[in-house]
């Protein structure tokens, strides 16, 4: 029983992986036999776990089959409401219970980010990496299981505002003012950097939907 709990709690990982690194893309089609070979499980935890995604709204029914949703442009500006708020909060903790050992890894990361910059796959990964670091130095279970929620709908998105020409040295700069305020232990002042981030952010990936603005090469 064991054996079968925890091969059906890797199906789910592995599936909610692989949409949020882009194997799986809004739109796509899942199908049972081809997950089931893809990760070498099984088909039963496969099934168990397509019906726990589509519980969480982050497949939908295309007829018959089940596809990665998307989200539409209401949904968009909902979910970044929520984040920043939530993100904020996450920062103006952080700046309040990290441990110095904590806050020192969040300065390492903004400064390993600049080698990234001119390489949006690596640069979104150490994004999130980064915003995670962030979450757990809130030290606070309830918000990072809320944020890990939000994440998990931030994958149903195309792609990443980081693609967008020159938004790398950009969100290099804006973590770097979030983690100088939570070096500060400056609680409000790293809330509202991290929230400004957030906003600056939906506004570039509005503007790539749009079209005014072009992905790098």
């Amino acid at each position: 029983m064991t054996d079968a709990r925890a091969e059906q709690k890797d199906a789910y990982s592995l599936i909610l992986r692989a949409i949020d690194v882009g194997v799986y893309r809004p739109g796509d089609r899942l199908v049972e036999s081809e997950l089931a070979e893809r990760f070498g499980v099984s088909r039963t935890p496969i099934r168990e776990a397509l019906q726990r995604l589509e519980t969480q709204s982050l497949l939908t029914r295309d007829g018959r089959s089940l596809i990665v949703a998307s989200l539409d442009h209401s949904q968009l500006a909902e979910l970044y409401v929520v984040r920043a708020e939530l993100e904020g909060l996450a920062a103006r903790l952080a700046a309040r219970h990290a441990a110095e050992e904590e806050v020192r890894v969040l300065r390492q990361m903004v400064e390993d980010d600049r080698a990234l910059i001119g390489n949006p796959e690596q640069m979104s990964r150490a994004n999130r990496r980064f915003h995670k670091q962030i979450h757990l130095a809130s030290h606070n279970r309830y918000l990072v299981q809320q944020l890990d929620l939000v994440h998990r709908s931030m994958a149903l998105m195309a792609n990443t505002s980081i693609a967008a020409e020159g938004r790398g040295e950009s969100t290099v700069a804006e973590h770097d003012k979030i983690v100088s305020a939570i070096e500060a232990r400056d609680g409000d002042a790293a809330f509202k950097a991290l929230r400004d981030h957030i906003s600056v952010a939906f506004e570039v990936r509005l503007k790539l939907d749009a079209g005014e603005v072009k992905a790098a090469e």
